[in-house]
């Protein structure tokens, strides 16, 4: 793979993909503005604990992207991980149709928002497939349509279906729809790469569990809080409380280009040191500008959300600041993944321990879960930066 400069391809690439993302985060947003003014508080609360299982679930989509792309950065062929893709997508639609009554009843909702909210998880994996082949071939401007193709597949049905009288489980089938229809378009923008040239050798799942633990532990962290807050707040505060988390996903989801675009540098070892450094280094300065920037537009929020979320005005900024460490985390957790080094999952998983006990033992109010949030996710992602930035040095060396 040739190298990239951090002023020049590599500075198109992030752009390009901010793009896309950004395309699709606005899409995300204008279905979380429209859903929190027209379903209310208790069904947005609903919805919006759905949209977290489903993330839990497609955590073997964001580690398969992972996988693929840093296995074509090693010269892997097409056809293997495309391969393994489909594996991937047949077991999560396995344990998805298993866990549709389980979480039915810890969620409290109900068995058809359950199936179609779950029912999007395979599709997720076999698009991140494609996505990852994109990806670790620096082809950043087909990714970019891909990304943001996929945030308006997904959002443009569940709307239109809202807005023709639908609830949260015609939303989410609509939005598995659209998913599926972006996975056909994503296939055939990565048909155009041309002849595999790269290496067929089988790869085992297991690749995909490990990496999948890492981002398991980096979606339980950014979610179990909108789940526990279904489960310890009343309807109307963990409506409240999935409002403010909005401003935690913008956050979080903002710079995820950052760590895209410098995905493939971390997981070759020559270049890994001063990859994983530039994004943690971007990333916390972007972190304090968004949370900066959520405090100032603070006054609006009641305007956006109305007057039912008005108790979110005042500590937005706090969910900013949440979503603004989880990005952090993520940037080192993607190395670690780059490096096939998972054990820092350990990190994370520690922090998601602490997390969930605090909230269920001392926090009670909506002002009291996002606090023990982003403490958390403050304190998590400080330590796993530094073991990040440590282990990326210590493999330079090892490597010459």
């Amino acid at each position: 793979m040739p190298r990239q400069s951090l002023t020049g391809s590599t500075v198109a690439g992030m752009t390009m993909v901010t793009a896309g993302s950004m395309t699709a985060n606005v899409a995300a947003y204008v279905l979380q503005l429209v859903a929190l003014r027209w379903l209310g508080p208790s069904s947005y609360g609903e919805f919006a604990s759905l949209l977290a299982a489903q993330l839990v679930l497609a955590v073997p989509a964001l580690a398969l992207q992972s996988v693929v792309a840093r296995e074509v950065v090693h010269g892997k062929g097409t056809a293997a991980l495309r391969a393994l893709g489909y594996r991937c997508a047949a077991i999560v639609g396995v344990i998805a149709l298993v866990l549709v009554p389980v979480v039915s009843a810890i969620l409290d909702t109900g068995l058809a928002p359950t199936l179609w909210a779950l029912a999007a998880a395979p599709l997720l994996v076999l698009l991140a497939t494609e996505q990852g082949l994109l990806q670790g071939s620096g082809r950043f401007g087909e990714l970019s349509v891909v990304l943001a193709g996929a945030g308006v597949a997904k959002v443009v049905p569940a709307v239109a279906v809202l807005a023709a009288g639908g609830g949260p489980g015609a939303m989410l089938l609509a939005a598995a729809v659209g998913t599926g229809v972006m996975v056909v378009i994503a296939r055939l923008l990565e048909r155009r790469r041309g002849d595999d040239a790269g290496a067929s050798a089988v790869i085992g799942v297991a690749t995909v569990l490990r990496a999948s633990q890492v981002q398991l532990a980096m979606i339980a962290l950014s979610s179990v809080d909108l789940l526990i807050a279904r489960m310890v707040l009343s309807d109307t505060d963990a409506g409240i409380y999935a409002a403010g988390a909005v401003a935690t996903k913008a956050a979080f989801w903002l710079p995820q280009a950052i760590g895209v675009v410098l995905y493939p540098r971390m997981a070759n070892p020559a270049h890994s040191a001063t990859a994983v450094r530039s994004a943690l280094g971007v990333l916390v300065g972007l972190g304090v500008v968004l949370v900066v920037g959520a405090a100032l537009v603070a006054p609006v929020a009641t305007m956006l959300f109305g007057d039912d979320y008005a108790p979110v005005q005042g500590i937005l900024w706090m969910f900013a600041w949440n979503g603004a460490a989880l990005a952090v985390l993520q940037g080192a957790l993607l190395s670690a993944i780059a490096a096939e080094r998972t054990q820092l999952a350990i990190v994370a998983w520690v922090g998601l321990a602490v997390e969930a006990v605090l909230m269920f033992t001392v926090a009670d109010t909506v002002a009291q879960f996002v606090t023990v949030a982003a403490t958390t996710a403050t304190v998590t992602a400080a330590v796993a930066a530094v073991l990040a930035l440590r282990s990326a040095r210590a493999n330079r060396v090892a490597t010459g």
